[in-house]
């Protein structure tokens, strides 16, 4: 009798040990990543983030340390986390991912140094300066099957993702006749931004240009995702120089028009808005969606407007800002759609886009998608 109370035991302790054992397992241990640059200030975002246990900063790249330390005393980091340089970083702390807070210029040299190396990288839009720089970093995510994706602060709206479900789930709108984007602030120097982010901000070589680039991205992202990755027919562009004594060598101002078989969109894309906004309107053929903000809304559909404001619900679990989305894209509890607001093919068209912009721009005529892109 007491071999058997013995063995029994014994079996209840292996078999709890392998249900321990198991739950260890399954517990997923948070992304380790690593932040390149601390010159874009959306790099707050992540500095200011709650700890959710889905990423682990292990390490940042900055070689102004001042810059450093001021962040630091402001969201209480270790300044042992620092380093001089993106590779003594990487080296040293062996991110599993990246969240470049550089120039737009410099993400491809952060895809070229991390893709080798099997890590993933997420960069604040838009994705690069130029196409030239595009289709490297492209090339380089498929070559070494990394995640590249890129983050737009509007991704996050609930507000547009509840337009994306009027317009294209539940068809309650009709198809798209008009797509018009207002966004922009007062401009860079207007609002205060810190002189490490206008250094580069206003340059047109390590921003890929102003206002145009800064905010036409985000219309290019949004209608690229309601219109299902479908390229423009053409694209016209006009930028100004309104204040040319505060940017001088970057237009402040810009509208980009882009037409579609049975569509148009316009972009108003500013450094002269007299109040910050980032909202939109859509127009179907027998009713419209107007996405306010992050979460007010205002719709009429079957040509009937609602008299009362919705609401939009707060962004899914697990999708609620880029840091836990990128991670939930690593390790597989999220798959994007081809044209998804983050996913490269969408931000290949973004580039395209603000490439033939600037080219109309400048040179005061319509680009033609097919002949501009022929090589494409």
């Amino acid at each position: 009798m007491r071999n058997k109370v013995i063995v029994i035991f014994f079996c209840l302790f292996i078999s709890s040990s392998l249900v321990q054992a198991q739950n260890n397992l399954n517990v997923k241990k948070p992304l380790r990543v690593g932040i390149v640059g601390l010159v874009h200030t959306h790099v707050h975002w992540i500095l200011g983030r709650e700890k959710l246990g889905d990423i682990e900063i292990v390490g940042i790249a900055e070689p102004n340390h001042a810059l450093a330390e001021t962040y630091s005393k402001q969201h209480g980091f270790s300044m042992d986390l620092v380093y001089n340089s993106m590779e003594e970083m990487i080296e040293k702390t062996k991110p599993d991912a990246v969240f470049a807070f550089n120039s737009i210029y410099d993400h491809l040299k952060t895809v070229e140094y991390c893709a080798p190396k099997g890590i993933h990288v997420m960069v604040e839009k838009p994705l690069a300066v130029s196409m030239d720089h595009a289709r490297k970093m492209l090339a380089l995510a498929e070559k070494y099957h990394i995640n590249l994706l890129t983050n737009y602060e509007t991704t996050w709206y609930g507000s547009n993702k509840k337009a994306w479900e009027i317009v294209n789930d539940n068809n309650e709108i009709g198809s798209i006749r008009k797509i018009v984007f207002h966004t922009g602030h007062q401009g860079p120097i207007e609002i205060g931004c810190n002189p490490e982010f206008l250094a580069w901000l206003t340059d047109p070589v390590l921003n890929g240009g102003g206002a145009l680039t800064d905010f036409g991205c985000y219309g290019a992202n949004i209608c690229t995702w309601l219109m299902k990755g479908e390229t423009p027919m053409t694209v016209t562009a006009i930028t100004q120089q309104i204040k040319p004594d505060l940017y001088p060598k970057v237009e402040d101002e810009a509208t980009i028009v882009l037409t579609y078989k049975s569509a148009q969109v316009i972009i108003e894309a500013s450094w002269n808005w007299p109040f910050g906004r980032k909202d939109m309107e859509v127009y179907g053929k027998n009713g419209y969606v107007f996405c306010l903000d992050r979460e007010n809304m205002l719709m009429m559909k079957n040509n009937q407007r609602m008299s009362d404001t919705i609401k939009a619900d707060p962004m899914p679990e697990g999708s609620q800002d880029p840091f836990m989305y990128f991670a939930n894209v690593i390790n597989g509890k999220i798959k994007m759609a081809t044209y998804d607001l983050s996913a490269i093919a969408n931000n290949k068209i973004v580039i395209q886009i603000l490439e033939a912009a600037k080219y109309s721009a400048k040179n005061g005529k319509t680009v033609v998608w097919k002949d501009f892109y022929k090589k494409e």
